[in-house]
């Protein structure tokens, strides 16, 4: 192809054209990468010791605050260096893996939710069969297919992305390398390439979305059915939490990489981004922590035994 230049490193946009709000935004996004590390972490830490939580559930929950404490990482480190800089720039491979680690994690995410929607079906459904089920080894084995799944379908159309050919044009109108403002930058044909990404996305969000709506028919069908207002009130509490971070994480989602309104406009994907790749994970622990007896428990035992330390040693 004539005139064509191997590109070494691209230009990131970001929220560079709103200059008077940079002090803003790099105090918001430290405040929720901040926050984010600290909530999941703090949530993965109950789970591991608070012996109430080794069930199913909370296993495939301390996988999901793992995915969200990487899947924030991916982008929002570089957010933050990048703001006070005239110049935001990213080499090829640097994007490359960025991308691959973004699309990696995602699918990963979407995969897991969708094994989520499964446990709680069994724990609505078939709650005397439900811990023969999902035994311990069980769990890892979903948890594994989650992550090796994620790597397969996202592999794929990523290698093919990083052997295109990029000229001259290396500015990405986006806070990260993202495919679709990445794929208009490239020399060659991008048809073929953004049929591909949209055919492997709609392939992991839809069949995920198949999977959880599936569950949740079921779900509620199981629940009409229980005569008790008590029962039928617990029954929907042990999946209220899921529900909500689905709705979260697959709104945006499906906005951007299955609805055709997203791709018409490249500022409208960049806010929508900003929903799913920096608040979700930051609202997802809050969501599970908030409306958990169980992990409400925990925290007030802890807070109780830790007030009443220091009431002794004041005394």
């Amino acid at each position: 192809m004539a005139n064509q230049t191997n590109v070494k490193e691209f230009i990131i946009l970001g929220f560079s054209s709103i200059p008077e709000y940079q002090k803003f935004l790099y105090v918001f996004f430290l405040i929720i990468y901040i926050t984010t590390l600290t909530v999941n972490i703090s949530l993965i830490i109950i789970i591991r010791y608070g012996k109430q939580l080794h069930k199913p559930m909370y296993f495939l929950l301390g996988n999901l605050s793992i995915l969200e404490l990487c899947y924030i990482s991916v982008t929002v480190p570089k957010i933050i260096i990048d703001i006070p800089r005239k110049r935001k720039s990213i080499s090829f491979s640097g994007c490359m893996t960025q991308l691959f680690f973004f699309t990696f994690l995602g699918a990963t995410e979407t995969i897991l939710l969708a094994v989520m929607s499964i446990d709680r079906f069994l724990a609505v459904c078939y709650p005397l069969r439900y811990t023969s089920i999902m035994s311990h080894k069980v769990c890892l084995m979903l948890a594994a297919l989650s992550w090796i799944f994620g790597f397969l379908t996202t592999s794929f159309p990523i290698i093919k992305i990083s052997q295109l050919h990029f000229c001259s044009a290396n500015v990405i109108n986006h806070f990260f390398c993202e495919s679709a403002p990445l794929l208009k930058l490239s020399c060659s044909d991008p048809y073929f390439m953004e049929l591909n990404v949209i055919i492997c996305a709609s392939s992991v969000i839809l069949t995920s979305t198949l999977v959880i709506l599936t569950s949740y028919i079921y779900i509620v069908s199981t629940i009409l059915k229980i005569k008790s207002s008590h029962g039928r009130k617990k029954a929907f509490s042990t999946c209220a939490s899921h529900f909500t971070v689905v709705i979260l994480f697959f709104g945006p989602g499906i906005l951007i990489y299955v609805s055709p309104l997203a791709h018409q406009s490249v500022t409208m994907n960049k806010w929508i981004s900003l929903l799913y790749t920096e608040v979700t994970p930051l609202l997802n622990p809050f969501v599970y922590s908030l409306r958990n007896e169980d992990v409400r428990l925990i925290l007030k035992k802890y807070f109780n035994s830790n007030f009443a330390c220091s009431q002794r040693m004041k005394v």
